[in-house]
C-alpha cells in the first residue's frame, strides 16, 4: 500500500505531466504558427510568436525536471492535435484563447499543490502562470489590433524582420524581466 506521501507525489506528479502536454503542444503550435506568419512576410508576429514557443520550451523543460525529482517520466504527449493553416487574421485569438485555458488549468493546479503539501511545484506554477499571463496580453492585444484595424494593421507589419538571432532567451527574456 503507498503512503500518503507517496500519493501525494503521483497526485502532483500527474499535474506536472499534464502541464507538460500542454507547453508540447503549444511549441508545436506555436512554431507552425512562426512559421505560417514568416512566410506571409509578418516578420515581427513571426518573431514573438517563436520567441513565446521559446518560453513554452524552457517551461516544459521546467516541468520535467521536477517530475523528475519527484520520481516520475515525464510526458512527451502533445495535449491536444496542432491546428494547421490558419489564417493570420486567426492566429491571436487563437492563442490568446489557448493562453487563458492554461491560466485557468494551472491556476486548479495550485490547488492540487497546496491540497499536497507541495510547496515548490506550487511556486513553479505561479512562476509560470505570470509568463503565461505576459503571453496572453500579448496574443490578446495583437488581436485586438486586428479586430479594429484589420489589414491595415497587417500591412504595417508586413515585410518587418523575423530573425531572433543566433540564440533567443524568449519573449519574456527579451522584454527584460530576469
Amino acid at each position: 500500500m503507498a503512503s500518503s506521501r507517496e500519493t501525494s507525489k503521483k497526485e502532483v506528479i500527474a499535474v506536472l505531466n499534464k502541464a507538460r502536454s500542454m507547453e508540447l503542444h503549444a511549441i508545436s503550435q506555436y512554431m507552425n504558427q512562426h512559421y505560417g506568419l514568416d512566410d506571409k512576410d509578418y516578420g515581427e508576429l513571426a518573431k514573438n510568436v517563436k520567441l513565446i514557443a521559446i518560453d513554452e520550451m524552457r517551461h516544459a523543460e521546467m516541468f520535467a525536471e521536477r517530475i523528475k525529482e519527484l520520481g516520475g517520466e515525464p510526458t512527451s504527449d502533445l495535449a491536444d492535435k496542432v491546428v494547421k493553416g490558419q489564417k493570420s487574421e486567426d492566429v491571436f485569438a487563437h492563442d490568446s484563447g489557448l493562453e487563458d485555458d492554461t491560466i485557468g488549468k494551472y491556476n486548479q493546479f495550485v490547488l492540487v499543490c497546496r491540497e499536497h503539501g507541495d510547496s515548490t511545484t506550487q511556486k513553479l506554477f505561479e512562476l509560470i502562470i505570470d509568463e503565461e499571463q505576459a503571453h496572453f496580453n500579448y496574443f490578446d492585444k495583437v488581436n485586438d489590433h486586428i479586430k479594429d484595424l484589420g489589414a491595415a494593421y497587417l500591412a504595417r507589419i508586413a515585410g518587418t524582420p523575423s530573425s531572433t538571432g543566433g540564440y533567443s532567451k524568449g519573449f519574456i527574456l527579451s522584454q527584460g524581466a530576469q
